[in-house]
């Protein structure tokens, strides 16, 4: 199970801390989800997400104001022994002085936001998402071609840096060079980087590391990016048949997500990155819902059945 520190939390959502007698340091936040404790005020803890950042909105500050003091700081205690990671006010709602002492207490930390609970809620889900994502890391080489991430594989020495160094020449954008992260954000995407150490970096065989953010500029590298289309860089092999019209897409997975995927085969004098940049287009095309292979076949099935 991956987990993310809340004080990165609170530094990615600006949020103002309450309580700053209690160290935040050690917490780890482990569901991508958030829980509002609208049921648990009301005194109904079964099937209650205490290991969820716990998010106050309007709906639930209203209805902590009617209770009782008695019976709201017996709730409150409650809720805060189930040891839940933080508690968040929304749109900068006031929190009492006796909840705040509770909180201490509890060692439960109290945060404010001036955001709505509703684009809080949004903002966080999304963010712990991509953060708590399932995630391996592969050989290989991620590069932004025309918006559409291309994630170059093969043997080692292939030719796959090259590949991403002449795409860099040409306008485009290398996110990770031999290791890249992917993170599975959902069941449709998936989301690759480089890891801290590499990152801008790009090997050369022969000349060694080259830095490409200060070779290149800014707008060379790229630090994430969708991964879209697969190309699976080989040597070429006479007696394989390797497919000529691309009828039938082919496809590789990862973490249980199925991506385009071209086996390349290399030959001298081929261009390698004047292939990636027509394999990108062409994947754009056919997203727009026009396959240049199926029109073509449809051409001479016409012109065969025109004689």
């Amino acid at each position: 199970m991956y987990t993310v520190e809340l004080t990165k939390l609170v530094e990615k959502m600006k949020l103002v801390n309450l309580t700053p007698e209690i160290d935040i340091s050690p917490i780890l936040l482990s569901q991508p989800e958030v829980n509002r404790p609208a049921l648990q005020l009301a005194g109904f803890f079964d099937y209650f997400n205490y290991d969820r950042v716990q998010i106050i909105g309007n709906v639930e500050y209203a209805y902590m104001e009617k209770m009782e003091a008695d019976h709201g700081s017996g709730i409150m205690r409650k809720l805060m022994s189930h040891k839940i990671p933080c508690i968040v006010f929304c749109r900068n709602l006031p929190v009492r002085e006796e909840l705040l002492k509770l909180a201490v207490e509890c060692s439960v930390p109290i945060f404010q936001t001036g955001k709505s609970t509703s684009d809080f809620m949004g903002e966080v889900i999304r963010w712990l998402k991509v953060e708590l994502a399932p995630r391996i890391s592969i050989h290989g080489v991620l590069v932004d071609v025309y918006g559409e991430g291309i994630l170059i594989t093969g043997e080692s020495g292939i030719g796959k840096s090259e590949a991403a160094l002449e795409l860099i020449k040409r306008g485009h954008r290398l996110v990770s060079d031999d290791v890249v992260e992917i993170k599975k954000v959902s069941d449709d995407t998936l989301i690759g980087s480089a890891p801290d150490i590499t990152r801008h970096f790009i090997e050369l065989r022969g000349i060694g590391i080259v830095d490409v953010k200060a070779l290149f500029g800014v707008e060379s590298v790229k630090n994430t990016q969708s991964i879209d289309l697969v190309i699976r860089l080989e040597e070429w092999d006479r007696n394989k048949e390797y497919d000529r019209m691309g009828l039938q897409d082919q496809y590789t997975e990862f973490l249980g997500n199925k991506v385009v995927c071209h086996d390349l085969p290399i030959r001298p004098g081929r261009n390698l990155a004047i292939i990636c940049e027509s394999a990108a287009v062409n994947y754009r095309q056919k997203k727009m819902g026009y396959n240049a292979a199926q029109e073509l076949y449809n051409r001479v099935t016409s012109n065969l059945m025109k004689k």
